[in-house]
């Protein structure tokens, strides 16, 4: 579908839109929006573009900070959150140039965009599918505090366990510790709001491909989207979040995509699934090999592998991040591959059987993370692997057809993990970035405020006094 001005400013006449909001992208991953009357929206909007300042969203600075943003005419959909009708796109910046404008290219969609364009120079594949799954928890009231007299944060959650005591004025339907995988009704009391939020989420052009309650019981949910383009869907998980945080915030609750707001229960990720396409057939397929999966698709495993640990500094970009990333509940701690074995960083989904539908999932990214260059990253560091050939099982990755948290702690201290802490991954990124800048997809500099902005965060948390250390060494 290609929209032309003129259909979208008919659509304006049809549904009496007053406001159109254009919707751009911080380094964090953020949206910020900037709004015009609906009559400004013309044809001199999409040949120059709407100015602004780019100093303020994150970037490293550049020679010239004024910047335009051109929107893209096919993201166009009715924003139901705004109280005046309001019409909202997303789109693409541009730097103020002559004698042409040209691409910023640090803007995240930009990035993306750049990505795919190396992976269709390489002649290995034409379109990448992916398909994210976003887990998250809903809560009836959140407040926190860092001031220097209180650190605190308070989670008020009608589902949780805790919240089954005489004074709380409950019917009893609490989901136990653990115990909220596919929970049914009474129990599950977000089921209508997921449903909700589906529909919801299809008026954005997002193909949803199921929801359910998730593992943790205090009031974690998943919706899980079909395969789609790389570029459409870092667009939707974009629009997906937006939806989700509104519509729970539209019936009285909030939503949080943090991986760990909640100690000692199940965090939330983002597994994303993958395949590539050439010519409009699947180069993933090989009935022959390991989980039916070609040699292309696993040296493209191999060369997540090999940079997972870098990877992490753009997919799990949080000091929170890493607080999921650890033994025993489901989230990925080893550097490996396998079958239907979730304790890998990397899974082959044994229900994907045919050519169409083989794929497999990398599931240490979380939603913390910017879409735009975690699906640029994930794709760049496969497209290393194929260019390299690396062999996952050569290189001593698997498969690993059994559970990794079983194994005995002398074999557990033979494989390699994931890091532990955010200073961890912004040095396995400082010491392996050379994909990431392959075809100039990710500029150096992007790469280098990056780190900054990361070492910046994890300082900041750990010079916060934290309540734990309170009851460990107040008395001392």
């Amino acid at each position: 579908m290609s929209r032309t001005l003129q259909e979208i400013q008919d659509l304006i006449q049809e549904k009496q839109i007053r406001i159109v909001d254009f919707k751009l992208t911080d380094i964090d991953g953020r949206w910020r929006h900037l709004s015009i009357p609906a009559e400004r929206l013309t044809e001199s909007t999409m040949t120059n573009g709407i100015g602004f300042d780019g100093s303020n969203y994150g970037y490293a600075p550049v020679e010239n900070s004024d910047m335009v943003f051109v929107p893209v005419l096919d993201s166009a959909v009715v924003d139901t959150y705004a109280e005046v009708p309001t019409l909202s796109m997303i789109g693409d910046v541009k730097i103020i140039d002559l004698p042409e404008n040209r691409p910023f290219d640090q803007y995240p969609r930009n990035v993306a965009i750049r990505a795919l364009e190396y992976m269709k120079e390489q002649g290995i594949a034409d379109q990448m599918l992916i398909g994210p799954e976003y887990e998250f928890y809903l809560f009836d009231n959140v407040s926190f505090d860092i001031s220097p007299g209180n650190v605190s944060s308070f989670i008020e959650t009608r589902q949780a366990p805790w919240a089954g005591g005489l004074e709380s004025n409950n019917n009893g339907y609490q989901i136990p510790h653990g115990k909220g995988y596919h929970a049914a009704l009474p129990l599950d009391i977000r089921n209508d709001l997921r449903s909700q939020m589906c529909l919801a989420m299809d008026d954005w052009g997002i193909n949803v491909k199921y929801h359910h309650h998730e593992v943790g019981g205090c009031g974690q949910m998943e919706i899980e989207v079909e395969l789609g383009d790389m570029l459409k869907l870092a667009d939707d998980t974009m629009n997906a979040k937006y939806v989700i945080k509104n519509e729970a915030k539209r019936s009285g609750c909030t939503a949080t995509f943090m991986p760990k707001p909640l100690a000692g229960e199940a965090g939330s990720g983002m597994h994303v699934h993958m395949l590539l396409l050439r010519d409009g057939k699947p180069v993933f397929y090989d009935p022959n090999n390991y989980g039916q999966l070609s040699d292309t698709a696993l040296y493209f495993i191999g060369g997540l592998l090999t940079h997972a640990r870098s990877l992490c500094a753009i997919t799990n970009p949080s000091t929170n991040s890493y607080k999921r990333l650890v033994p025993g509940f489901e989230a990925p701690v080893t550097i490996g591959y396998a079958m239907a074995n979730r304790s890998a960083v990397v899974r082959i989904p044994a229900y994907a059987k045919t050519p169409e539908t083989k794929r497999f999932e990398l599931r240490n990214p979380d939603a913390t993370c910017n879409p735009y260059y975690a699906y640029s990253a994930i794709l760049m560091a496969g497209l290393d692997g194929i260019q390299k050939k690396i062999d996952p099982h050569k290189a001593g990755w698997g498969p690993y057809d059994f559970n990794l948290y079983d194994l005995p702690e002398e074999e557990k201290a033979k494989l390699s993990g994931l890091p532990k802490s955010l200073p961890e991954a912004v040095d396995a990124l400082i010491a392996d970035h050379d994909y990431l800048t392959a075809g100039n997809v990710f500029p150096q500099r992007l790469l280098d405020q990056l780190v900054e902005k990361i070492q910046a965060d994890a300082e900041a948390v750990l010079q916060i006094p934290h309540p734990a250390e309170f009851a460990m060494y107040y008395d001392l």
